[in-house]
């Protein structure tokens, strides 16, 4: 087994290195590679995470008030500091309890409307359900699935 550290391409050059040479290094490398790119990633995300709650401090409050003053308790808003405009924005986020959902759409249904006028209606199968119906099921839930696959991972783990 080769040295993975010896002549080892740093994560800035393989930046500009062809894929080619990429693939032909060998897996010890690319696994080392691999791990200083995910310690790399995970302290970007950490040092942003601490930068994004120190601004959220510093202009928080501003960004309150600023809502407070339009009447409205999320959203964005805009404000000055100095030459930065600063663009504060507050997302809803809206959770639906299914169960009420539910029955509200049978509600609907039982008094003659039509419930997707008011809802949007999805149904789904898990594929842990799907795999563990007897056969008959299966076959006659078939043409109403598509499999698609996602994008593909590996991990490379050095002994």
């Amino acid at each position: 087994m080769t040295d993975p550290h010896n002549n080892l391409p740093t994560l800035d050059a393989l930046r500009t290195m062809p894929i080619a040479e990429i693939t032909a290094l060998p897996a010890e490398v690319l696994a080392v590679l691999q791990d200083e790119a995910d310690a790399a990633l995970k302290s970007a995300r950490s040092l942003k995470d601490w930068l994004d709650g120190a601004i959220a401090l510093k202009f928080g409050e501003r960004a309150r008030e600023a809502r407070a003053a339009l009447g409205k308790d999320t959203g964005t808003v805009r404000f000055t500091d100095g030459t930065v405009t600063i663009v504060a924005d507050l997302p809803k986020k809206t959770e639906w309890d299914q169960a009420r959902l539910a029955a509200l759409v049978e509600t609907i249904r039982a008094s003659g409307d039509d419930p997707s006028q008011y809802v949007e209606i999805s149904l789904s199968v898990s594929e842990r359900a799907f795999g563990a119906w007897p056969d008959a099921i299966r076959r006659t839930f078939e043409p109403a699935r598509t499999l698609r696959t996602g994008k593909p991972t590996f991990r490379l783990l050095r002994d």
